[in-house]
């Protein structure tokens, strides 16, 4: 008989300050895995990369997804939410600083490397984090409260971006082709700081974490049926799915966003400058879930979802055969459509789970694995069809998002 453990938080507890802790680290894994969008085109010109090469970037980092969050899940039932979140967060400041010797040997698969150990950290934060501020509060209001500390989740990815871009890119001067060895090098090595500088802030939050009085939690343990399991629940499953489709649209998007703003009928942007064009994708996604968790105090989570999901379908038809500030305007919408979705399909997909909610959020997790997938081949279409027509794979993507909003979710 296995044990699970569930969070039973003390009645009329204050949550305030607990949840506002909580949003710095939400803050600091948007703000890292949004780096990968920088670091995508300035690696693809380092080491002449195709584009499905190039998204191996997001195949490592997401993949860490996959493998570890089954792991992290029991980890964090057996150490608890506040030590899973230290453990996490010291993984990553370690991933964070293999940036240094792959930079300095200039070897791709370091960098793939040292993000692989950064995800894993992060995800360990992503299965801690999350159904930790479910916990926090009334069930009625899970999608709206984990829709708020999303937003600043939101907020780093927004600030990324931009930062990135006056850091790493705008280095970048001329043709990678025509660099020698010395400039190739100083080109890899320009990330070597910025990863640094994010190690040391790792760091010092799991020293303020291991400090911090968060609520004390009991376990109660109950014996289940042996065929009890996160497989019984239909709409969890389906949730899982709707997860995977989702992050793989929206990284597979910011992925491409420089390559696609330097396109000459685009925008013709150089790198650095379409850098901080990214600011405004994930600007709206900043600011839709600031209004998000208003609306959806009103209105059906569902229903905003399914709105989101048309809204985003329809954008991209515009990103795959527009032209010039219409199929520009459009990409950077696109952020506004996906604010809500993380956070809603979540709270939905653990709904009604009781015990098994641990375990539940660890199954969700494991769909971020979409980020993995779902980049790598809209790079192979983009290799062999053309970038712009690689824009209709995420499509596919949202129309599943519909369906789980319309029919799937329910429990």
């Amino acid at each position: 008989m296995d044990s699970i453990s569930q969070q039973v938080p003390a009645a009329n507890q204050n949550y305030r300050f607990s949840l506002i802790s909580l949003t710095s680290l939400f803050f600091m894994w948007g703000f890292i895995t949004c780096l990968n969008d920088i670091l995508i085109p300035h690696l693809k010109g380092v080491f002449s990369l195709t584009y499905a090469q190039a998204m191996l970037i997001q195949f490592c980092f997401f993949g860490a997804y996959f493998i570890v969050s089954l792991p992290a899940g029991m980890l964090v039932k057996k150490v608890g939410y506040k030590k899973g979140i230290v453990i996490g967060l010291t993984v990553a400041s370690i991933g964070c600083l293999l940036f240094y010797p792959a930079a300095q040997t200039q070897v791709y698969g370091w960098f793939l490397g040292a993000l692989f150990v950064l995800a894993s950290g992060i995800t360990v934060l992503q299965v801690s984090a999350n159904p930790y501020v479910t916990e926090l509060g009334d069930k009625d209001t899970a999608a709206s409260r984990l829709t708020m500390t999303q937003a600043f989740n939101s907020l780093g990815t927004t600030i990324a971006p931009y930062f990135g871009g006056l850091l790493i890119l705008s280095a970048v001067a001329g043709d990678f082709s025509s660099m020698n060895e010395a400039q190739r090098l100083a080109q890899a090595q320009s990330v070597q700081m910025p990863y640094v500088t994010l190690a040391a802030m790792l760091l010092i939050l799991a020293a303020i974490f291991s400090a911090l009085k968060l609520p004390e939690v009991s376990l109660v343990c109950e014996d289940d049926a042996p065929q009890a399991s996160v497989m019984q629940y239909p709409h969890l499953l389906l949730g899982a799915g709707a997860i995977f489709m989702y992050v793989g649209a929206e990284v597979a998007i910011g992925s491409l966003m420089v390559n696609f703003l330097g396109e000459s009928n685009i925008a013709g942007l150089v790198e650095h400058e379409a850098a901080k064009y990214i600011t405004y994708y994930w600007g709206g996604a900043l600011v839709g879930r600031f209004l998000g968790a208003l609306i959806m105090q009103k209105i059906a989570a569902n229903k905003a979802l399914a709105f989101n999901a048309i809204s985003a379908m329809v954008l991209l038809l515009a990103v795959s055969f527009g032209q010039g500030n219409l199929a520009m305007f459009a990409i950077l919408s696109l952020g506004l459509c996906n604010s809500i979705m993380f956070p809603t399909i979540f709270s939905l997909a653990v709904n009604g789970l009781g015990a098994m909610k641990s375990k539940g959020a660890g199954l969700l997790c494991l769909a971020i694995v979409g980020g993995a997938l779902v980049p790598l081949l809209q790079g192979v279409i983009a290799d062999s069809l053309g970038l712009q027509l690689s824009f209709l794979l995420p499509i596919i993507c949202y129309g599943y998002i519909l369906h789980y909003a319309l029919k799937g979710f329910r429990a």
